[in-house]
């Protein structure tokens, strides 16, 4: 599909087996249980749901009832999902839906500026067991189905004008989720199956998904290479969730209750685990599902049953729970997606307690940089001056209605530079102080930050509406 036939919003060897300890040598973290960044879970709320100190819930979607305020029934089994920010500081959350024979699709609910519901309405219909997906950085969702060798990715317009469109290039097999690489230009996509590969997909026209190259994982050792005979890519016990961010894509699989980093930057590719239930000597995570990650670089983790947590992998290594849901054993976890602004997280409860999935708002002050590393000094200590990196912006439209952002900053020391837009990377460029992003024709308000490869230090933010 032609992106630019969207409304754009703005918004990863033949016979190997399944990868074991023998495969992972040294590359495997020192995960560790920890308090968390928020600190202890507090006594359950009216929703039954168990949160740290100073967050709150609220439903806002349940399965087979009108979304409120609006006449719209809610989807059942509600899966993936992702948010889209729109015109005037809103935004929009898509969920998918896993219920199968053709009564799957996705749907989407959208906000107002301040988080009141405006309308809800459904983007895909008469596809099956649509399960994770993705977004892309043109504005458009990635539903996947998990429908055998029938499933393939289709690409939704969130707003629901559009009609959604079936993508052959990317395969037919048990998709899972699917995520976005756009410094590199690449889609990553898990399979959900005991031998399932990790894809990547290398389109013709960066923004068209319609035609392009299909590839398998091969790993050796701690090193990735990458085959077009998908059979003989290394194999992945029960491949789930994706994210990408700062040239890394995270992946779930969840018959070994693992969770995977992949540099896409190294050459060539390297992998570990940064988590694995099996060995970490006191497993928090059990029951790996989809993946979301924050500003602050944290990873939130959804479980599929365990003890129906989601469950935070800081940047050192620390494990906590961030969320426990009581009484809805019989359900999973799915679809955790930011806000735009970072401050709202949404994630549903699959089945609820009862069989009706809940999709759920929680609301507080999540970390939205960094934390400052830990220093240790000894009797000698050298100071250095901190790179200081001022970034400004201003936003133009061209005759032909396309919007263009010019960038310019001072105060970077490296050679090139990271061009971050919406907490993504989405260019690195010569670090010579000017940059101009074409939005095409999109719309909506979009953050700018310029860093340093590898993301600190960092920039002040600074927004452009159209």
């Amino acid at each position: 599909m032609d992106r630019r036939s969207f409304l754009m919003l703005g918004a990863a060897g033949a016979g190997l087996a399944v990868l074991g300890p023998e495969l992972l040598g040294s590359v495997l973290p020192s995960a560790y249980a920890a308090d968390g960044p928020y600190g202890p879970l507090q006594l359950a709320d009216a929703r039954g749901i168990e949160l740290p100190g100073g967050f709150t819930s609220r439903v806002v979607a349940t399965s087979g009832q009108a979304v409120p305020g609006t006449p719209y029934f809610w989807h059942g089994a509600p899966d993936g999902g992702a948010c889209f920010p729109t015109t005037g500081g809103g935004w929009i959350y898509t969920s998918n839906s896993e219920l199968g024979s053709g009564a799957g699709g996705a749907s989407a609910l959208q906000f107002n500026a301040d988080a009141s519901i405006n309308s809800a309405y459904q983007i895909l219909s008469g596809t099956t067991r649509n399960c994770a997906g993705g977004s892309t950085p043109w504005g458009t969702w990635l539903s996947c189905e998990e429908n055998g060798t029938s499933g393939r990715v289709w690409e939704c317009d969130p707003l629901g004008v559009e009609p959604a469109v079936a993508h052959s290039a990317m395969g037919s097999f048990n998709h899972e989720a699917a995520t976005c690489d756009p410094v590199g230009q690449m889609v990553y996509l898990t399979e959900d199956a005991t031998s399932g590969k990790i894809r990547r997909f290398r389109p013709t026209t960066w923004g068209d998904l319609s035609s392009g190259v299909l590839e398998a994982a091969v790993v050796s050792g701690s090193t990735v290479t990458w085959t077009a005979t998908i059979g003989n890519g290394t194999s992945f016990n029960g491949g789930e969730g994706l994210w990408y961010a700062d040239g890394k894509v995270w992946f779930t699989t969840k018959g070994d209750n693992r969770v995977w980093e992949l540099d896409v930057r190294a050459n060539p590719n390297t992998i570990r685990v940064i988590y694995d239930d099996n060995t970490s000597p006191n497993p928090v995570l059990t029951g790996v599902d989809n993946i979301v990650g924050s500003s602050s670089g944290d990873l939130f983790v959804a479980e599929d049953g365990g003890n129906m947590e989601l469950v935070v992998i800081e940047p050192s290594g620390a494990v906590s729970v961030f969320m426990r849901v009581l009484n809805q054993s019989g359900s999973e976890l799915a679809g955790p997606a930011f806000s735009p602004e970072g401050a709202r997280l949404y994630v549903s409860s699959q089945r609820g307690g009862t069989g009706s999935g809940i999709t759920y708002e929680i609301a507080g002050p999540f970390r939205t940089s960094p934390p400052p590393p830990t220093t240790t000094t000894t009797t000698t200590t050298t100071t250095t001056k901190p790179t200081n990196i001022v970034l400004s912006a201003t936003g133009r439209t061209a005759k032909n209605k396309q919007h263009y952002v010019d960038l310019s900053w001072t105060g970077a020391t490296t050679t090139n530079v990271e061009i971050r837009r919406n907490d993504i990377v989405v260019a690195t460029t010569a670090n010579d102080g000017a940059y101009t992003d074409n939005r095409g024709r999109a719309t909506g308000t979009f953050r700018y930050r310029v860093s340093h490869p590898g993301g600190t230090p960092t920039s002040n933010e600074v927004r452009v509406t159209f």
